[in-house]
């Protein structure tokens, strides 16, 4: 029998609120739109389409706080309005070392290894392509803004949207092990990151685990933070 939330009841903590699969995908398609807007506009007062620290951030800008409302929105519709409770937006003392180690793993382990293979096909083959176009538009105190928002901001943003909201809505509906499959590959295929979107799947199921495993996205979202912090670390240090 399919489950049956009245909107007006606030869900218990078991008993997470009955989101339909429609709120996320209006919600990322709002953010997709409001991103195409934002460019157009930038591209129309700048009178360049290049790609730069400004139209890098206000796409940034454009694009999470859409997937944030989503979240709260839902939240405060079908749920409690807490979204610790709602989508287990907390984070644990115990949730920092296994999220750490699972970050920095998939980083310098699961993501090399994965892509040996076709490294090994194509010696050409850069994996880290895109993010060295992303992180090269800046210096100085742009690259410090820049490095702040893709290690802090971007992981809160994606934990809360496809662990906390994605993840949440199709478990009620499929088993965890399919809830965290499907939302990995969607993860993977919102990044519009074809070379990289294996690593991105990949990744993105070792985040599901931790939410998944954890109840509560605290061990994702430090896993998420150390994942990008350590690309960080590589390309603008070492590189």
């Amino acid at each position: 029998m399919e489950p049956v939330v009245d909107d007006r009841t606030p869900s218990s903590p078991e008993q997470p609120p009955c989101w339909a699969v429609r709120d996320v995908v209006l919600g990322f398609l709002a953010a997709v739109f409001n991103v195409a807007v934002t460019q157009t506009v930038w591209v129309g007062v700048t009178g360049t389409d290049e790609v730069s620290l400004g139209l890098t951030v206000v796409s940034f800008l454009a694009y999470w706080p859409v997937l944030v409302a989503t979240v709260v929105l839902a939240s405060r519709r079908r749920g409690t309005g807490r979204l610790g409770e709602d989508v287990g937006l907390r984070i644990e003392k115990q949730d920092i070392g296994p999220g750490i180690l699972a970050g920095v793993a998939s980083q310098f382990l699961l993501l090399p290894l994965l892509y040996l293979p076709f490294e090994l096909l194509n010696r050409d083959l850069d994996v880290s392509e895109k993010a060295k176009e992303t992180l090269g538009v800046a210096s100085g105190g742009g690259l410090f803004l820049l490095a702040a928002l893709v290690i802090v901001v971007a992981p809160f943003v994606e934990e809360l949207f496809f662990r906390g909201l994605l993840q949440r809505t199709l478990a009620r509906w499929v088993p965890p092990v399919a809830a965290v499959g499907v939302s990995a590959v969607v993860f993977g295929v919102t990044h519009f990151q074809p070379v990289q979107l294996l690593g991105l799947i990949a990744f993105g199921v070792v985040l599901g685990i931790l939410a998944e495993r954890a109840g509560r996205l605290g061990p994702s979202l430090i896993a998420h933070m150390s994942f990008n912090a350590a690309s960080v670390l590589v390309l603008v240090v070492w590189s």
